[in-house]
C-alpha cells in the first residue's frame, strides 16, 4: 500500500464509508517488501505489536544498512539488529542514525523509545559471565518500551546476595533468569516471584553443562510453577517475550 492508498483508505474511514476493523485488517495484510536478498516485513508491527527484528550474524552490514533503511523508510521508528559484531556495527553507524550497545551486540536505528509499560522487568544473572546474554535480554525490552532492572551476579553458590534482594524480585512485573552451569537460578526465584519468570540457560559451564543443555534441560524440569524456558543463550528470545507480557495489562485497559 502506497501513500495515496494509505490516504483513500484513512478518509473513508473518516467518512464512515469504512470500518475502523476493516481497516486495521487491511493494513495487517498488507505485503512484505522485495529487495532480492531478503524481504522486510513492513506491517510486523499492525499484526504483532512488536516491529520486524534484523538478525545481524551472517548478514553484510551493507545487507543491514538495505533492510534497516527500507524498515525506516516505511514508518519503523526504530529497528533493532541482534548478534552485530563490532566491525558491522562501526559501518552500520557511519551510515545511519544509529546507537551500539556492546555488551548486548545489538544496533537500534531511528528513536529509542520512551517507556510504554508501567511494570518493570527484572534481569538477573548467575554469574557476571552470563552477562553478555542478560545484557541481549534487558537492552531489548528497553528498546521495545520497558522499564529494566538489572540484578547481575546473584547465582546460588552464595544465596544471600539474591535473598538481599527480595523485595525487588517481589515487585517486578516479569523477571528473567538468567544462569549456565546447572542453571538454579530461575528455580530460586520462581519460588519467590508471584509474577511469570523467563529463564535463559547460557552456554557457561564446564565440559558436563555440554554447552548450555545441562542449564536448559534443569530450568525445563523446574519444580517452580510460572517458570518458562527459552533456548540457549537467547537472551532477545527472552527480553521479546518479557515486553509482551508487561504491556499486556497495559493494552487491555486502553
Amino acid at each position: 500500500m502506497d501513500k495515496t492508498e494509505l490516504q483513500n483508505l484513512l478518509q473513508e474511514v473518516a467518512a464512515g464509508t469504512v470500518p475502523v476493523q476493516q481497516a486495521a485488517l487491511r493494513l495487517r495484510m498488507e505485503p512484505f517488501g522485495e529487495l532480492g536478498f531478503a524481504k522486510p516485513d513492513y506491517q510486523r508491527g499492525l499484526r504483532q505489536g512488536i516491529p520486524e527484528v534484523i538478525y545481524g550474524a551472517g548478514k553484510t552490514p551493507q545487507q543491514i544498512i538495505s533492510i534497516a533503511s527500507a524498515l525506516r523508510e516505511h514508518g519503523q521508528r526504530t529497528v533493532l539488529v541482534t548478534r552485530t559484531s563490532p566491525e558491522s556495527a562501526e559501518i552500520i553507524c557511519r551510515s545511519l542514525d544509529a546507537v551500539y550497545y556492546t555488551d548486548a551486540r545489538i544496533v537500534a536505528v531511528g528513536q529509542i523509545p520512551p517507556v510504554s509499560a508501567p511494570g518493570t522487568v527484572l534481569v538477573a544473572t548467575g554469574g557476571t559471565s552470563d552477562l553478555p546474554v542478560a545484557e541481549e535480554a534487558a537492552v531489548t525490552a528497553e528498546l521495545f518500551g520497558n522499564r529494566v532492572q538489572r540484578l547481575y551476579d546473584v547465582g546460588v553458590a552464595g544465596i544471600h546476595r539474591l535473598l538481599s534482594h527480595t523485595q525487588d524480585i517481589m515487585q517486578a512485573s516479569v523477571i528473567i533468569a538468567v544462569a549456565g552451569m546447572e542453571g538454579a537460578l530461575a528455580s530460586v526465584i520462581g519460588g519467590l516471584a508471584d509474577c511469570p519468570v523467563i529463564a535463559v540457560p547460557t552456554s557457561v559451564g564446564y565440559g558436563a553443562s555440554f554447552g548450555g543443555v545441562s542449564a536448559l534441560l534443569s530450568m525445563l524440569n523446574s519444580c517452580a510453577s510460572g517458570v518458562s524456558v527459552v533456548n540457549i543463550d537467547n537472551g532477545f528470545g527472552a527480553g521479546y517475550q518479557a515486553s509482551l507480557i508487561n504491556h499486556m495489562n497495559l493494552e487491555k485497559n486502553t
